[in-house]
């Protein structure tokens, strides 16, 4: 799949969005790292460095979200071929 750079935001909002119904929430901090999936004080939370480029971020995202479990919801055909082939990037 090529995803061109413009997309990249929206694809963004879109794992971010998904993020929520899963219930974990997005953060964006500076930092030394590069960030993923981890549970904090029993909440769910992705940390992403925010200073990485978008289509990092959205590797890390979708590679958090594959941890979260999105095989078990219903995504539409697109955002499961972004996560999926992102995820594997990583």
């Amino acid at each position: 799949m090529k995803i061109k750079e413009k997309e990249f935001e929206e694809i963004l909002q879109d794992l971010k969005a998904l993020a929520g119904q899963l219930g974990a929430t997005v953060r964006f901090e500076k930092g030394d790292f590069k960030g993923g999936y981890c549970i904090l004080n029993e909440n769910k939370v992705i940390v992403i460095n925010k200073l990485a480029n978008l289509q990092r971020k959205v590797m890390i995202l979708s590679a958090a979200l594959k941890e979260l479990g999105v095989d078990k919801i219903y995504l539409t055909p697109k955002m499961r071929e972004v996560i999926d082939e992102m995820a594997e990037v990583k």
